[in-house]
């Protein structure tokens, strides 16, 4: 660990290439990875609580959600064009910024934002898995899955790549499946008719929604964490995100329309599963436990592409001097960083273990969106610094601050009880870096 006075060091260049990480990703591959990041299985729960906000209208809260989040996907864009890092938000962070705490608080809450998503998810495809298997034990079921993601992560992100391919396949294709056979209820209602209970004006009430749907496209984000294992990281990186932004936001809406064509809004807030009710009543012919599978299928994506994108940015941390060394070692054969994955795998299984984490998984969340603040500001920062790189694809300054403006917006409608779990969760990150920070100049250990 480094001195909190000073910024982080980084490995010379030579070192970093005799322990770099392969690149095996071209465009198509790091766009499929950014749908299936942001398509995750939220979708298929989020459809119902949205309708119980929008009413017919929840198209418009995808779509005002879409163009919040492509602020900041712009500004990742730019950013990755720019300084295409593992250590991804943390790196930018520091070279903004100088501030080494600041780094640190920033790399920790993104990794936990994924570690509380993957347990989250581990536990969610135990009940799934259930459903098909019968009475397993769970906590068993969610071992030997966090151990098959582990053993798909240490393998190298080609192997982990064509999973990815394969989930989001899968759980894309459940979604164009709804949207087929639903097309033909297409303009059957209003799609502006808006919950007759609602207490506020059409545009705060898009706005609620907006808030609400925005986590939906939460993900964007992570394709900076692997760019240091990208083929012409500069132009496809950029390219990969914008394509996988509009492809899930025309998903998203596809399926907003269909699903309040075929079922009343209201029954679609009640409903459990308001998309298996989309298919029961427009194709009764297919039966439900195919969307148990293509839910399990999502998960594994989701689980596997949070685990991926800590164990990257662990690994940049550890080389841009913010964790201990051990964590930024690759695995001679593999190239992929073995240490962080396992150091991981023991904090997700422990945190899956623990039991309904839901509250602490929001939590991090807010703490997401105070990253995308900071990285916002950070590139208008860079913008206006003499002699920064410029990359492939640059931004005009107006959309990092319009995107900085909207996360603020975002968080102010967080509820309390989560803003305070974030807090405790910033101090205690705080706190760690001040004590291994100290012990590293007590000791004299290296960076």
């Amino acid at each position: 660990m480094t001195d909190v006075s000073s910024p982080p060091r980084e490995k010379p260049a030579l070192a970093r290439e005799e322990h770099a990480l392969l690149r095996t990703m071209g465009f198509w591959s790091l766009a499929i990875y950014g749908v299936g990041d942001m398509l995750g299985s939220g979708i298929y729960a989020l459809i119902g609580k949205a309708a119980g906000v929008m009413g017919n209208a929840i198209w418009l809260a995808f779509l005002a959600s879409m163009f919040a989040a492509m602020f900041t996907g712009l500004s990742y864009a730019c950013l990755g064009s720019r300084y295409p890092r593992s250590a991804g938000a943390a790196y930018i962070a520091q070279r903004a910024f100088g501030r080494p705490m600041l780094s640190y608080l920033i790399g920790l809450a993104v990794v936990a934002s994924g570690l509380t998503s993957m347990a989250t998810a581990s536990r969610a495809f135990a009940g799934y898995f259930m459903e098909l298997s019968g009475p397993l034990p769970a906590p068993l079921i969610i071992l030997g899955f966090i151990l098959l993601l582990t053993i798909i992560n240490l393998r190298g992100m080609q192997e982990s790549t064509w999973v990815n391919i394969l989930c989001t396949t899968i759980e894309g294709g459940g979604l164009v499946f709804i949207v087929i056979v639903g097309l033909r209820y297409w303009g059957g209602v209003n799609y502006l008719e808006m919950p007759p209970h609602a207490t506020v004006g059409p545009a705060s009430l898009v706005l609620q929604g907006a808030v609400l749907t925005f986590y939906a496209f939460v993900g964007f984000e992570d394709l900076l964490n692997v760019s240091e294992e990208v083929k012409d990281v500069e132009r496809n990186l950029p390219r990969a995100l914008v394509t996988a932004l509009f492809v899930v936001a025309g998903l998203y809406t596809a399926v907003s329309i269909t699903a309040i064509s075929v079922v009343p809004h209201a029954e679609l807030a009640e409903s459990g599963g308001p998309l298996v009710e989309v298919v029961r009543q427009a194709a009764p012919w297919c039966p439900p436990v195919l969307f148990t599978g293509v839910c399990l299928f999502a998960i594994t994506n989701t689980a596997l592409l949070n685990y991926i994108m800590g164990s990257r940015l662990v690994y940049g941390m550890a080389h841009q001097g913010l964790l201990p060394a051990v964590l930024g070692r690759v695995h001679f054969k593999r190239r992929t960083p073995d240490s962080a994955i396992l150091i991981l795998m023991l904090i997700v299984i422990a945190l899956a273990m623990a039991g309904d984490i839901s509250v602490l998984a929001k939590a991090t969340s807010v703490l997401l969106l105070g990253v995308f603040t900071i990285i916002n500001l950070a590139l208008v920062v860079l913008k206006r610094r003499q002699g920064e790189p410029k990359g492939t694809f640059e931004v005009p300054l107006f959309v990092p601050v319009v995107g900085a403006i909207i996360c603020v917006v975002l968080i102010s409608h967080a509820q309390i009880r989560e803003l305070l779990i974030a807090l405790i969760l910033l101090a205690g990150i705080a706190i760690l870096y001040v004590l291994v920070s100290r012990r590293h100049r007590r000791t004299g250990l290296p960076d």
